[in-house]
């Protein structure tokens, strides 16, 4: 039986149920209606139920849906999600530079194999508690974090317990790793460079859509990435494709596509910013978009090689409106970074702050997660990605973005340590257009031809 995920109307409206409760709006009465009439909560790690369920609760459930999305929110003023909105609500927003930066091929060969490098270490423990990626770290010797995770000496009562992520760990554990394999993670970037290539910086949004129509499986989708591709099937056009019965239009999907932004607009944040947003609004809302636009100026003032990680941050987050949840997220998370020597601490207080309301997906605790590990670590590359895999929720997420974060910081390919960048042999697999066992010194050279172009 196929039970396809992240789009069945039933499975959706647990989430959609909380994100109306994050997001301002009051979902109580809708919530009654729906736990009346049988309804259960959405799955917790999976994106389907195990079984089908009634016609009508999935005709009630599409109803709902509809009836949250037209309940006023609270927060409306504080995040919103059109840029002009944006813009005056951030009183530190970057200077538009005169022209890009030169930036090096080495810088950003050095940023690919970093977001590549974290992305793999965090595969295997993916969907897995915080407790259980302690517990299997622990028990090979490697915690804290220094290196990619094995399955060799792991009891095997702990791994029935805390079994691996199966579809990972036969291509990301350390005995198994050949090259890197295909994740999602590492598929949008190909898929920006290709916006970049066929349209240049002046994208659209439908230049975004176009393009994964025709170069993207869907498959090869989740979350609110599966949900706008659906939506764009049935005829709905950007920004709208974000909005309509889309739960995870908070969550990280579009921060782990805002890397080209950043890489190809060196010492220009205001225009990686506003690049991520015309991407994220493809498929996301307010500080989904938010977290996009954060780690894009992140790494545009990265990509110079002229400031430390702390700058870079607190550029990151000029282009945030101050109020809204993700900003006040990041500035505790920095905060408690700075404050703490033990990262097991920081990462245990953030898990406190955030574990019980938001999903191990949505773009606050993750962002959050990131701007931590990386001020923690103070931008070494492998300080940078073992803090933000350790720090569990979206794993292969949070070490990709903070990976590619330390490796443009790191500057060269020679700066990365050996034991990260040796087994992925130069090679990354892929469903993407013609890209599939490509090198990233290839992808280096092609990046940097798109900092030259308008």
């Amino acid at each position: 039986m196929l039970r396809l995920t992240w789009v069945q109307p039933e499975d959706l409206i647990g989430h959609e149920l909380r994100q109306a409760s994050q997001d301002g709006r009051e979902p109580k009465a809708i919530a009654a209606r729906w736990r009346a009439a049988g309804g259960q909560d959405s799955p917790l790690t999976a994106g389907a139920s195990p079984t089908p369920t009634s016609r009508y609760l999935r005709q009630l459930a599409e109803d709902l849906l509809d009836e949250l999305a037209d309940l006023p929110s609270a927060l409306t003023d504080d995040e919103p999600t059109d840029l002009e909105n944006i813009r005056p609500l951030c009183p530190n927003w970057p200077e538009p530079a005169g022209s890009r930066a030169a930036g090096a091929p080495q810088r950003l060969e050095a940023a690919w194999l970093g977001r590549a490098t974290g992305c793999l270490l965090g595969k295997p423990v993916e969907k897995l508690p915080l407790e259980a990626i302690r517990q299997l770290a622990r028990s090979t010797g490697n915690w804290p974090l220094t290196t990619y995770f094995t399955a060799r000496g792991v009891p095997e009562d702990l791994l029935r317990k805390h079994p691996w992520n199966r579809r990972s760990a036969h291509t990301s554990l350390a005995e198994n790793i050949d090259g890197m394999p295909e994740d999602d993670d590492l598929n949008y970037p190909l898929l920006n460079l290709l916006v970049l290539q066929r349209h240049g910086s002046t994208f659209t949004t439908t230049d975004v859509a176009r393009t994964w129509l025709d170069e993207l499986p869907a498959g090869r989708t989740f979350t609110a990435e599966r949900i706008a591709y659906r939506n764009l099937l049935s005829g709905l056009e950007p920004p709208h494709t974000a909005r309509h019965r889309n739960p995870f239009r908070e969550w990280i999907g579009a921060l782990i596509r805002a890397d080209v932004h950043g890489w190809t607009n060196p010492g220009n944040p205001a225009a990686a910013a506003e690049q991520a947003h015309r991407d994220a609004t493809l498929t996301h809302t307010a500080n989904g978009v938010y977290a996009a636009m954060f780690a894009a100026a992140t790494l545009a003032t990265a990509a110079t090689g002229e400031h430390d990680i702390h700058t870079c941050l607190r550029t990151g987050l000029t282009v945030v409106p101050p109020r809204s949840r993700l900003a006040r997220a990041v500035r505790h998370a920095v905060r408690l970074a700075q404050e703490h020597q033990d990262f097991d601490t920081v990462v245990d207080a953030l898990h406190a702050t955030h574990a019980g309301t938001h999903h191990w997906v949505h773009a606050v605790p993750n962002t959050a997660l990131i701007a931590a590990a990386l001020t923690h670590a103070n931008g070494d590359f492998s300080g940078s990605v073992c803090r933000a895999v350790s720090g569990g929720w979206d794993t292969d997420s949070n070490g990709a973005t903070a990976g590619s974060i330390a490796g443009l910081l790191a500057g060269h390919p020679a700066a990365l340590p050996d034991r990260w960048t040796a087994p992925l042999k130069n090679r990354l697999a892929t469903s993407v257009g013609d890209f599939d066992g490509i090198g990233f010194d290839a992808l280096a050279h092609l990046t940097h031809r798109e900092t030259h172009r308008p």
